[in-house]
């Protein structure tokens, strides 16, 4: 039996501040669109639920998973977003390719949190076939989108509690 809570679970026992002027940017990997476009309704759904305007998104895509840390860059750098949120979804196959891509990820977004000015949250899922990917984009396990906008209103939130 499976020990992980769903995103429906977590989200009900996080009680999220409310940041004014919330401005989320969201990177999106095209590769795997059927998953990251599950998890990026996640995300608008999730904000949306916390009483956020649909205006408190904006949303880029990039090629694959590799390129989400050139993206989540260059949306930091704008100044405009309170957080930025990368999604990508990377499935193993028969290669080591499958390590290379998230450990590029997992990286890149460890390199922009600890130099940069901006939040960004890890939102890819790096599972070991198509049906992991799915439970966790909206299916059996919840989904995962709905973690990394919570933690991008946290996020935020700390920020300006900084100010």
């Amino acid at each position: 039996m499976s020990t992980e809570l769903r995103s429906s679970d977590r989200s009900a026992a996080v009680k999220l501040p409310y940041v004014t002027g919330l401005k989320v940017g969201v990177v999106a990997a095209e590769w795997n669109a059927e998953v990251t476009d599950a998890l990026l309704k996640g995300v608008t759904d999730r904000l949306a639920e916390l009483g956020y305007p649909a205006d408190a998104v904006e949303t880029h895509r990039v090629p694959g998973t590799v390129e989400l840390t050139f993206g989540a860059s260059q949306l930091a750098r704008t100044g405009r977003f309170s957080a930025v949120i990368m999604i990508g979804c990377v499935i193993r196959g028969g290669t080591p390719h499958f390590d290379y891509v998230c450990d590029n990820a997992t990286q890149g977004c460890a390199y922009l949190n600890a130099t940069g000015n901006v939040p960004v949250i890890f939102c890819v899922l790096t599972t070991e076939n198509q049906q992991q990917a799915i439970d966790r984009a909206g299916g059996a396990l919840g989904n995962k989108g709905t973690e990394a906008a919570d933690a991008a209103v946290q996020m935020a939130a700390f920020k300006q509690s900084l100010k």
